[in-house]
């Protein structure tokens, strides 16, 4: 039995299923696009939301302070060695599963099992999180238009209980307070309408979203840096190593998306060139662009001014800065310029995520570790339709009762573990296959994969203990899952039998 738990599928195996007719799905995307929907999948809800406690910290972990440049640049290393090693593989296994996939070609079924449920912490736990924030966000920008949307309608309920006099103010049936996140179904529910319509349509409204945020950060640190003073950045480390390593784990949300340009691999044109050039090109961009936004933020407001606000009231730390800077008569038309890219900003990261869940769904689906209507393509658009719409509605009722509370962190361990798993797998894989042709090799072999799975553990060591503990629970009923449904009807298990 432990021989058919790690049994695996080769290359050419992986490839073959994914050409079969039924399961086949449309290729339009070009680098252009891939780029695109990498960055639209980074530049989210972790620059936006993110930043403000990675630099003052919480009860629970120390803040970098100016520290947090250093930060960003900690992960945007760890996640190169990763992106390295996803470039490689998304180039030579070009299927929609991303590490899933990678994991059943190299570490076998179980280890592909727990790596895919692991990613539904990444895709579909984390977008829950990105609901629940881009509703806060969207109610405060419309309310800058005097368009006021009632608590009840944008609170979940965890969070409500926890505000005075919500409960008693919203309507009740039958005693029963009624508090839902509408905003949040919302906004999931567009997002999956537009999904299933087609990967071009949305592909072409996550690059028009990449345009408008990438135009709003430079609006930010264009008009930012005018009011950065340098005794702002004294002390750079407030809380030496310790704090830096902890902003570090905190801002690797606001990198979380780089690998999901590989789960659209099997709609890219020419995957083998397409897919690094995407992946890596993404990464770089998002780093340039989260460097600068890191230094004018913590320029503008102190260390302990920042800790001291984020310790009474909940706002966006970018508006938070420029309404600290004092800019005068053009600050609230600054500050609504930049709470409409953070709106567009979080839409552009639900995209992309609710597009790569439902591919490795559909992936797990064609291998018969999940019910086969997973794995069923819309005959017209050429979608995933039914694993899109399952992970829509899913996504969309949690959001609506679930408090965003611990979802940042919950989704850091996930996605990290995920990274560990891939880079080990190319070190696998260049052993086992050192001849299979590799349109794109992650350079200084084995340097870049041993790199990624030690700094991916640093990262991981500055998660509070509680996240270890619900992750390590999270897997157990994973495996629950596995042995109760997935094992018995393996298509690669049932094929050896015949």
């Amino acid at each position: 039995m432990l021989k058919e738990l790690f049994r695996t599928k080769s290359v050419d195996q992986l490839s073959g299923e994914a050409a079969d007719p039924g399961h086949r799905l449309k290729k339009v995307l070009g680098p252009i696009d891939v780029t695109a929907l990498g960055i639209g999948a980074i530049i989210g809800a972790g620059i936006f939301a993110t930043i403000g406690t990675a630099a003052a910290g919480d009860p629970t972990r120390p803040g970098a302070g100016p520290a947090l440049i250093l930060s960003f640049v900690i992960t945007a290393i760890a996640c190169g060695f990763a992106a390295l090693c996803y470039a490689e593989f998304a180039a030579m296994i070009p299927i929609s599963g991303s590490a899933y996939t990678y994991a059943y070609a190299t570490l076998g079924e179980l280890i592909a099992w727990i790596i895919g449920w692991d990613l539904i912490i990444e895709y579909a736990v984390g977008n829950v999180a990105v609901a629940i924030s881009w509703g806060n966000y969207f109610k405060t920008l419309v309310g800058g238009f005097g368009i006021i949307i009632p608590d009840w309608l944008s609170t979940d309920y965890r969070t409500a209980a926890k505000i005075p006099g919500l409960f008693e103010n919203a309507p009740h049936i039958f005693g029963i307070p009624i508090v839902i996140n509408a905003l949040a179904i919302g906004i999931v529910a567009l997002i999956t309408i537009v999904l299933v319509l087609g990967i071009r349509k949305s592909a072409n409204m996550n690059t028009g979203m990449v345009i408008l945020k990438l135009v709003v950060l430079a609006f930010f640190v264009a008009v930012g840096v005018g009011y950065v003073k340098g005794v702002n950045f004294h002390p750079f480390m407030p809380n030496g190593w310790a704090g830096v390593q902890a902003g570090a784990a905190i801002v690797f949300f606001a990198y979380i998306g780089f690998d999901a340009v590989s789960t659209v691999a099997e709609e890219t044109r020419n995957p083998s060139r397409d897919l690094p050039i995407g992946i890596i090109g993404s990464l770089v961009i998002s780093t340039v662009i989260y460097i600068a936004v890191a230094a004018v933020f913590t320029g503008i407001i102190p260390f302990d001014a920042l800790r001291q606000k984020l310790a009474t009231e909940q706002a966006e730390p970018l508006t938070m800065a420029l309404q600290y800077a004092n800019i005068g008569k053009f600050a609230n038309l600054f500050v609504g310029i930049v709470a409409f890219g953070s709106v567009v900003a979080h839409t552009a990261v639900l995209l992309v995520f609710q597009m790569g869940q439902p591919r490795i769904f559909f992936s797990m689906a064609r291998d018969g570790l999940l019910p086969q209507s997973f794995a069923k393509v819309h005959p017209k658009y050429g979608t995933p339709y039914v694993t899109t719409i399952l992970t829509g509605v899913a996504v969309g009722v949690c959001a609506m009762f679930t408090s965003i509370d611990e979802m940042v962190d919950l989704t850091n361990i996930g996605t990290l573990f995920a990274f560990i798993l891939v880079c080990i797998g190319i070190i696998i894989l260049r052993v086992r296959e050192p001849n299979r042709p590799r349109a794109f090799k992650a350079p200084f072999y084995p340097v870049v994969p041993i790199m990624g799975v030690i700094s991916c553990i640093y990262l991981m060591r500055g998660l509070p203990t509680i996240t270890w503990i619900r992750f390590g629970l999270w897997l157990v009923v994973g495996m629950i899952v596995y042995f109760s449904y997935g094992f018995s009807r393996s298509r690669l298990r049932r094929r050896k039998t015949l």
